[in-house]
Protein backbone atom coordinates (compact mmCIF):
# COMPACT_ATOMS: atom_id res chain seq x y z
CA UNK A 1 0.00 0.00 0.00
CA UNK A 2 1.25 3.41 -0.81
CA UNK A 3 1.89 5.60 2.17
CA UNK A 4 1.93 9.35 2.45
CA UNK A 5 5.21 10.88 1.39
CA UNK A 6 6.37 12.37 4.67
CA UNK A 7 9.56 14.34 4.06
CA UNK A 8 12.48 15.23 6.32
CA UNK A 9 15.14 13.44 8.25
CA UNK A 10 14.03 10.47 10.30
CA UNK A 11 14.54 11.02 13.98
CA UNK A 12 17.02 8.77 15.70
CA UNK A 13 15.07 5.98 17.33
CA UNK A 14 16.73 2.57 17.30
CA UNK A 15 15.36 -0.02 14.86
CA UNK A 16 15.46 -3.71 15.66
CA UNK A 17 14.49 -6.81 13.77
CA UNK A 18 13.48 -8.62 16.93
CA UNK A 19 12.80 -7.39 20.42
CA UNK A 20 11.46 -9.47 23.33
CA UNK A 21 9.85 -7.99 26.41
CA UNK A 22 8.92 -9.64 29.68
CA UNK A 23 5.28 -9.70 30.79
CA UNK A 24 4.19 -7.54 33.68
CA UNK A 25 0.65 -6.20 33.63
CA UNK A 26 0.08 -5.85 37.36
CA UNK A 27 -1.60 -2.73 38.86
CA UNK A 28 1.77 -1.69 40.26
CA UNK A 29 3.32 -1.90 36.82
CA UNK A 30 0.51 0.26 35.43
CA UNK A 31 1.27 2.94 37.99
CA UNK A 32 5.01 2.85 37.27
CA UNK A 33 4.62 2.62 33.49
CA UNK A 34 6.87 2.84 31.59
CA UNK A 35 9.77 1.32 33.48
CA UNK A 36 11.58 -0.23 30.51
CA UNK A 37 11.81 0.23 26.72
CA UNK A 38 8.66 0.19 24.60
CA UNK A 39 8.47 -1.59 21.26
CA UNK A 40 6.53 0.20 18.51
CA UNK A 41 5.81 -2.22 15.66
CA UNK A 42 5.62 -0.60 12.23
CA UNK A 43 4.16 -2.98 9.61
CA UNK A 44 6.05 -1.19 6.83
CA UNK A 45 9.69 -1.10 5.68
CA UNK A 46 12.07 1.54 7.09
CA UNK A 47 12.10 4.90 5.36
CA UNK A 48 8.46 5.19 4.31
CA UNK A 49 5.86 7.63 5.54
CA UNK A 50 4.44 5.42 8.28
CA UNK A 51 7.95 4.61 9.50
CA UNK A 52 8.93 8.28 9.67
CA UNK A 53 5.74 9.17 11.53
CA UNK A 54 6.40 6.36 14.02
CA UNK A 55 9.91 7.68 14.66
CA UNK A 56 8.58 11.18 15.15
CA UNK A 57 6.14 10.04 17.85
CA UNK A 58 8.60 7.52 19.29
CA UNK A 59 11.31 10.13 19.74
CA UNK A 60 8.95 12.45 21.58
CA UNK A 61 7.75 9.65 23.87
CA UNK A 62 11.38 8.78 24.62
CA UNK A 63 12.10 12.39 25.56
CA UNK A 64 8.98 12.66 27.73
CA UNK A 65 9.32 9.40 29.64
CA UNK A 66 13.05 8.70 29.62
CA UNK A 67 12.47 5.20 28.24
CA UNK A 68 13.58 4.24 24.75
CA UNK A 69 10.88 3.64 22.17
CA UNK A 70 12.27 0.98 19.86
CA UNK A 71 10.96 0.93 16.28
CA UNK A 72 10.44 -2.64 15.06
CA UNK A 73 9.76 -2.74 11.29
CA UNK A 74 7.74 -5.82 10.32
CA UNK A 75 6.56 -5.34 6.73
CA UNK A 76 4.85 -7.86 4.51
CA UNK A 77 1.53 -9.37 3.42
CA UNK A 78 -0.28 -6.05 3.17
CA UNK A 79 0.67 -5.04 6.75
CA UNK A 80 -0.83 -8.23 8.24
CA UNK A 81 2.49 -9.73 9.43
CA UNK A 82 3.38 -6.89 11.77
CA UNK A 83 -0.22 -6.28 12.80
CA UNK A 84 -0.81 -9.92 13.74
CA UNK A 85 2.44 -9.87 15.74
CA UNK A 86 1.20 -6.86 17.70
CA UNK A 87 -2.16 -8.55 18.32
CA UNK A 88 -0.40 -11.57 19.88
CA UNK A 89 1.93 -9.52 22.10
CA UNK A 90 1.65 -9.44 25.88
CA UNK A 91 -0.94 -6.76 26.77
CA UNK A 92 1.28 -4.84 29.19
CA UNK A 93 1.73 -1.60 27.26
CA UNK A 94 5.29 -2.41 26.19
CA UNK A 95 4.29 -3.37 22.65
CA UNK A 96 2.40 -0.87 20.49
CA UNK A 97 1.39 -0.80 16.83
CA UNK A 98 1.65 2.09 14.39
CA UNK A 99 -1.72 1.30 12.85
CA UNK A 100 -3.50 2.80 9.85
CA UNK A 101 -6.38 2.52 7.42
CA UNK A 102 -4.50 -0.45 5.94
CA UNK A 103 -4.14 -2.44 9.16
CA UNK A 104 -7.63 -1.84 10.57
CA UNK A 105 -9.97 -1.12 7.66
CA UNK A 106 -8.54 -2.55 4.43
CA UNK A 107 -6.45 -5.66 5.18
CA UNK A 108 -9.11 -7.30 7.42
CA UNK A 109 -11.60 -6.99 4.55
CA UNK A 110 -9.21 -7.97 1.75
CA UNK A 111 -7.56 -11.02 3.32
CA UNK A 112 -9.59 -14.14 4.10
CA UNK A 113 -7.50 -14.74 7.22
CA UNK A 114 -5.36 -11.72 8.17
CA UNK A 115 -4.39 -13.36 11.47
CA UNK A 116 -6.20 -10.91 13.75
CA UNK A 117 -9.51 -9.21 14.44
CA UNK A 118 -9.12 -5.42 14.13
CA UNK A 119 -11.61 -4.75 16.93
CA UNK A 120 -11.44 -7.71 19.34
CA UNK A 121 -7.65 -8.08 19.31
CA UNK A 122 -6.69 -4.45 19.95
CA UNK A 123 -7.00 -1.62 22.45
CA UNK A 124 -7.36 1.67 20.53
CA UNK A 125 -5.09 4.45 21.79
CA UNK A 126 -5.59 7.43 19.45
CA UNK A 127 -5.72 8.57 15.86
CA UNK A 128 -2.63 10.61 15.02
CA UNK A 129 -3.42 12.20 11.67
CA UNK A 130 -5.60 12.12 8.57
CA UNK A 131 -4.27 12.55 5.03
CA UNK A 132 -7.11 13.95 2.89
CA UNK A 133 -7.68 12.44 -0.54
CA UNK A 134 -7.33 14.59 -3.66
CA UNK A 135 -8.70 13.75 -7.09
CA UNK A 136 -6.15 14.72 -9.74
CA UNK A 137 -6.45 14.67 -13.54
CA UNK A 138 -3.69 14.51 -16.09
CA UNK A 139 -3.30 17.73 -18.05
CA UNK A 140 -5.03 16.34 -21.14
CA UNK A 141 -8.37 16.03 -19.31
CA UNK A 142 -10.58 18.95 -20.47
CA UNK A 143 -12.95 19.15 -17.51
CA UNK A 144 -12.92 22.26 -15.34
CA UNK A 145 -14.81 20.83 -12.38
CA UNK A 146 -16.21 17.65 -10.87
CA UNK A 147 -19.72 17.93 -12.29
CA UNK A 148 -18.44 18.29 -15.86
CA UNK A 149 -16.45 15.10 -15.40
CA UNK A 150 -19.31 13.15 -13.79
CA UNK A 151 -21.61 14.08 -16.67
CA UNK A 152 -19.02 12.91 -19.20
CA UNK A 153 -18.43 9.67 -17.29
CA UNK A 154 -22.16 8.91 -17.21
CA UNK A 155 -22.34 9.44 -20.95
CA UNK A 156 -19.41 7.10 -21.61
CA UNK A 157 -19.34 4.22 -19.09
CA UNK A 158 -15.88 2.68 -18.68
CA UNK A 159 -14.16 5.28 -20.86
CA UNK A 160 -12.23 6.97 -18.05
CA UNK A 161 -9.54 5.18 -16.05
CA UNK A 162 -7.98 5.80 -12.68
CA UNK A 163 -4.63 4.52 -11.44
CA UNK A 164 -3.71 3.21 -8.01
CA UNK A 165 -0.74 1.61 -6.29
CA UNK A 166 -2.49 -1.75 -6.26
CA UNK A 167 -5.78 -3.55 -5.79
CA UNK A 168 -7.25 -2.88 -2.36
CA UNK A 169 -5.13 0.19 -1.59
CA UNK A 170 -6.79 3.37 -0.28
CA UNK A 171 -6.60 5.08 -3.73
CA UNK A 172 -8.34 2.07 -5.30
CA UNK A 173 -11.06 2.10 -2.67
CA UNK A 174 -11.49 5.87 -3.00
CA UNK A 175 -12.14 5.50 -6.72
CA UNK A 176 -14.55 2.60 -6.21
CA UNK A 177 -16.55 4.51 -3.58
CA UNK A 178 -16.60 7.68 -5.71
CA UNK A 179 -17.89 5.74 -8.72
CA UNK A 180 -20.58 4.00 -6.69
CA UNK A 181 -21.73 7.25 -5.07
CA UNK A 182 -22.14 8.96 -8.45
CA UNK A 183 -23.52 6.08 -10.49
CA UNK A 184 -20.62 5.95 -12.92
CA UNK A 185 -18.33 3.22 -14.23
CA UNK A 186 -14.60 3.93 -14.02
CA UNK A 187 -11.83 1.58 -15.16
CA UNK A 188 -9.40 0.79 -12.33
CA UNK A 189 -5.77 0.30 -13.41
CA UNK A 190 -3.67 -1.13 -10.56
CA UNK A 191 0.11 -0.67 -10.51
CA UNK A 192 2.78 -2.21 -8.31
CA UNK A 193 3.25 0.91 -6.24
CA UNK A 194 2.17 4.51 -6.17
CA UNK A 195 5.16 5.94 -8.04
CA UNK A 196 4.51 4.14 -11.36
CA UNK A 197 0.80 4.94 -11.01
CA UNK A 198 1.62 8.65 -10.78
CA UNK A 199 4.08 8.47 -13.68
CA UNK A 200 1.54 6.89 -16.02
CA UNK A 201 -1.18 9.32 -14.98
CA UNK A 202 1.11 12.25 -15.73
CA UNK A 203 1.98 10.64 -19.08
CA UNK A 204 -1.68 10.19 -19.97
CA UNK A 205 -1.75 6.38 -19.83
CA UNK A 206 -4.50 6.75 -17.23
CA UNK A 207 -6.84 9.70 -16.79
CA UNK A 208 -6.78 10.32 -13.06
CA UNK A 209 -5.83 9.28 -9.54
CA UNK A 210 -7.31 9.49 -6.08
CA UNK A 211 -4.36 10.00 -3.75
CA UNK A 212 -3.35 11.78 -0.56
CA UNK A 213 -2.63 15.48 -0.74
CA UNK A 214 0.82 14.85 0.69
CA UNK A 215 1.66 12.38 -2.06
CA UNK A 216 0.53 14.41 -5.06
CA UNK A 217 1.36 17.89 -3.77
CA UNK A 218 4.71 18.10 -5.65
CA UNK A 219 3.04 17.13 -8.94
CA UNK A 220 0.24 19.64 -8.39
CA UNK A 221 2.63 22.45 -7.48
CA UNK A 222 4.83 21.53 -10.44
CA UNK A 223 1.93 21.68 -12.89
CA UNK A 224 2.18 18.01 -13.82
CA UNK A 225 -1.27 17.08 -12.46
CA UNK A 226 -4.48 19.10 -12.05
CA UNK A 227 -6.16 18.98 -8.64
CA UNK A 228 -9.94 18.80 -9.07
CA UNK A 229 -11.41 18.14 -5.61
CA UNK A 230 -10.32 17.44 -2.05
CA UNK A 231 -12.05 15.21 0.49
CA UNK A 232 -12.32 17.39 3.61
CA UNK A 233 -14.91 19.71 5.11
CA UNK A 234 -12.89 22.83 4.26
CA UNK A 235 -10.36 23.66 1.59
CA UNK A 236 -6.76 22.80 2.34
CA UNK A 237 -4.72 25.94 3.12
CA UNK A 238 -1.87 24.60 0.98
CA UNK A 239 -4.30 24.23 -1.98
CA UNK A 240 -6.81 27.06 -1.46
CA UNK A 241 -7.92 27.05 -5.10
CA UNK A 242 -9.08 23.41 -4.96
CA UNK A 243 -12.75 23.07 -4.03
CA UNK A 244 -13.96 20.25 -1.79
CA UNK A 245 -16.04 17.34 -3.08
CA UNK A 246 -18.94 18.69 -1.03
CA UNK A 247 -18.67 22.15 -2.56
CA UNK A 248 -18.98 20.49 -5.97
CA UNK A 249 -22.10 18.54 -5.12
CA UNK A 250 -20.61 15.22 -3.95
CA UNK A 251 -21.74 15.14 -0.33
CA UNK A 252 -20.35 12.67 2.18
CA UNK A 253 -17.25 11.58 0.23
CA UNK A 254 -14.92 11.02 3.19
CA UNK A 255 -12.35 8.53 1.96
CA UNK A 256 -9.05 9.49 3.52
CA UNK A 257 -5.90 7.73 4.70
CA UNK A 258 -5.27 7.82 8.45
CA UNK A 259 -2.53 6.92 10.94
CA UNK A 260 -2.90 5.84 14.54
CA UNK A 261 -1.66 3.84 17.52
CA UNK A 262 -3.12 0.61 18.90
CA UNK A 263 -2.06 -1.72 21.70
CA UNK A 264 -2.97 -5.40 22.14
CA UNK A 265 -6.37 -6.04 23.68
CA UNK A 266 -6.30 -6.29 27.45
CA UNK A 267 -3.80 -3.53 28.23
CA UNK A 268 -4.69 -2.06 31.66
CA UNK A 269 -6.96 0.97 31.38
CA UNK A 270 -4.49 3.14 33.32
CA UNK A 271 -1.83 2.48 30.70
CA UNK A 272 -4.23 3.16 27.82
CA UNK A 273 -5.15 6.49 29.42
CA UNK A 274 -1.50 7.42 29.99
CA UNK A 275 -0.52 6.54 26.42
CA UNK A 276 -3.46 8.44 25.02
CA UNK A 277 -2.78 11.59 27.00
CA UNK A 278 0.91 11.68 26.12
CA UNK A 279 0.52 10.93 22.41
CA UNK A 280 -2.31 13.46 22.07
CA UNK A 281 -0.14 16.04 23.84
CA UNK A 282 2.69 15.32 21.41
CA UNK A 283 0.43 15.55 18.34
CA UNK A 284 -0.89 18.90 19.53
CA UNK A 285 2.48 20.51 20.24
CA UNK A 286 3.20 23.36 17.78
CA UNK A 287 6.28 21.56 16.43
CA UNK A 288 4.54 18.29 15.53
CA UNK A 289 1.30 19.95 14.44
CA UNK A 290 3.22 22.16 12.02
CA UNK A 291 5.21 19.24 10.63
CA UNK A 292 2.05 17.25 9.99
CA UNK A 293 0.28 20.19 8.34
CA UNK A 294 3.24 21.01 6.12
CA UNK A 295 2.98 17.51 4.73
CA UNK A 296 -0.63 17.94 3.64
CA UNK A 297 -2.09 16.01 6.58
CA UNK A 298 -4.19 17.02 9.56
CA UNK A 299 -3.39 16.21 13.20
CA UNK A 300 -6.17 14.53 15.18
CA UNK A 301 -5.49 13.25 18.71
CA UNK A 302 -8.83 11.85 19.94
CA UNK A 303 -9.90 9.73 22.92
CA UNK A 304 -9.73 5.91 22.86
CA UNK A 305 -13.53 5.81 22.81
CA UNK A 306 -13.79 8.21 19.87
CA UNK A 307 -11.09 6.36 18.01
CA UNK A 308 -12.75 2.97 18.63
CA UNK A 309 -16.02 4.25 17.14
CA UNK A 310 -14.12 5.67 14.16
CA UNK A 311 -12.38 2.34 13.45
CA UNK A 312 -15.67 0.44 13.57
CA UNK A 313 -17.26 2.88 11.12
CA UNK A 314 -14.25 2.73 8.77
CA UNK A 315 -14.22 -1.07 8.83
CA UNK A 316 -17.91 -1.21 7.91
CA UNK A 317 -17.47 1.36 5.13
CA UNK A 318 -14.56 -0.44 3.51
CA UNK A 319 -16.11 -3.88 3.91
CA UNK A 320 -18.93 -2.62 1.69
CA UNK A 321 -16.50 -0.97 -0.73
CA UNK A 322 -14.40 -4.13 -1.03
CA UNK A 323 -17.48 -6.26 -1.74
CA UNK A 324 -18.79 -3.88 -4.39
CA UNK A 325 -15.44 -3.37 -6.09
CA UNK A 326 -14.43 -7.04 -6.14
CA UNK A 327 -10.98 -6.09 -4.85
CA UNK A 328 -8.71 -8.91 -3.68
CA UNK A 329 -5.42 -9.01 -1.82
CA UNK A 330 -2.48 -9.19 -4.20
Amino acid sequence: MKTIALVGAALAVCTVSSFVFAADASPGAAQAYPSRPIRLIVPYPPGGGNDTLARMIGQKLTEAWGQQVVIDNRPGAGTTIGTAMAARAVPDGYTLLLSSIATHALAPNLYKNPGYDPVKDFSPITQIAVAPTVLVFNNAMPFKNLQEFIAAAKAAPGKFSYASGGSGTPPHMAGAIFAAMNGINLLHVPYKGGAPAQIDTIAGQTNMMFDTAASVMPQIKGGKLKAVAIARDKRLPELPEVATFSEQGVKGFEVNAWYSVHAPAGVPKEIVVKLNREIVRIVRTPEITERIKQLGSEPVGDTPEQFAAFVRAESEKYAKAVRESGAKAE
